[in-house]
C-alpha cells in the first residue's frame, strides 16, 4: 500500500474540493487565498499566495503532491517545484463541464485514500443534476462586460471558465475576444468607449480577485449610464465542489437581474 499523501494545494478552489473529498488530514500546506471551508483550513499552514509561492516553506513541509493550476500559478514556480516534489499535479478546467473530470482526476491521484472514488462520483452526480436543472431553464440573451480588476480595468476572454459559465445562462461577454491559443490575453485590459458600451446590456463587477463592492457599482453606474451589477466572483470562477453551488447561484442571479 502506498504511503499516505502529503498535499500542498496552491489553488484555492481545489483546496476546498480536496477537503470535500475527505482529504483534510492529508493537506499540509495552502495559499493565503485558500479560505474555504474556513474552519477546516484554519489549521493548515500557509505557503504564500498563488503568484508569490514560498518555495522554501513548501520544501520544509516535504509534500508528496503539490496541486497547481495553469491560470493561478506561475510557470517558474511550477518548474522549481518539480525539482523536489515527487508529483506536481497540473489542473486546468476551462469550462464548467470540466468539473466532473476534475473530481475524478483528484480521486485517481489520491486513490490510496479509502472512499475517494465514491465521494468523487457523488460530487459528479450532484454537479450533473445542477447543470441539467440550469440548462432546463430559459434565459433571455444578454451581452455583458465582466470586470475583474480596475487600474487598469480588466475583463475576461470568451474562452475562459468565467465566460463559459456565464454562457450557461445565455449571457455573453464583450468584447468578443478569444485568449490562449488565439494569441490574445485571457484577461485583457480594456478602456471604456462608446462602441464597447453600445454592445452591452449591463456591466458585472466581480467580487474577486478585485474586491469590488456596492460603492464601486454605484459610482460606475453613474459614470457609464449602464446597469452595473455586483456578482459573486467565487460562484462564477471557482471550479471544484463550489461549482455546484455556483450553477444554482448563477441561475438565481440571472432570473433576478433587471437587465
Amino acid at each position: 500500500m502506498q504511503d499516505a499523501p502529503r498535499i500542498v494545494s496552491l489553488v484555492p478552489s481545489i483546496t476546498e474540493l480536496l477537503i470535500d473529498l475527505g482529504l483534510h488530514a492529508h493537506i499540509v500546506g495552502r495559499t493565503g487565498f485558500c479560505i474555504h471551508p474556513a474552519e477546516a483550513v484554519r489549521d493548515i499552514p500557509k505557503v504564500g499566495g498563488t503568484k508569490d509561492v514560498n518555495l522554501e516553506k513548501i520544501r520544509r513541509l516535504a509534500p508528496t503532491h503539490v496541486i497547481v493550476n495553469v491560470d493561478e500559478n506561475r510557470l517558474p514556480d511550477v518548474e522549481a517545484l518539480r525539482e523536489f516534489v515527487p508529483q506536481v499535479v497540473v489542473t486546468h478546467p476551462q469550462a464548467p463541464q470540466d468539473n466532473p473530470t476534475l473530481y475524478r482526476q483528484m480521486a485517481e491521484t489520491f486513490a490510496q485514500v479509502p472512499g475517494m472514488h465514491e465521494r468523487a462520483e457523488t460530487l459528479c452526480e450532484r454537479f450533473d443534476a445542477a447543470l441539467a436543472a440550469l440548462q432546463a431553464q430559459p434565459f433571455a440573451p444578454r451581452r455583458v462586460l465582466y470586470l475583474i480588476w480596475q487600474d487598469p480595468w480588466m475583463t475576461v476572454a470568451r474562452d475562459t471558465y468565467i465566460s463559459r459559465m456565464l454562457a450557461l445562462v445565455n449571457w455573453h461577454t464583450e468584447p468578443e475576444v478569444q485568449g490562449g491559443e488565439h494569441g490574445a490575453a485571457r484577461y485583457p485590459t480594456i478602456k471604456f468607449s462608446e462602441a464597447l458600451l453600445a454592445q452591452v446590456d449591463a456591466v458585472l463587477l466581480s467580487t474577486e480577485p478585485y474586491r469590488f463592492g456596492d460603492h464601486h457599482a454605484d459610482a460606475l453606474e453613474r459614470q457609464l449610464g449602464k446597469p452595473v451589477l455586483l456578482i459573486d466572483g467565487e460562484m462564477t470562477s471557482w471550479y471544484g465542489s463550489r461549482a455546484i453551488a455556483g450553477l444554482e447561484y448563477l441561475g438565481r442571479f440571472a432570473r433576478e437581474a433587471a437587465i
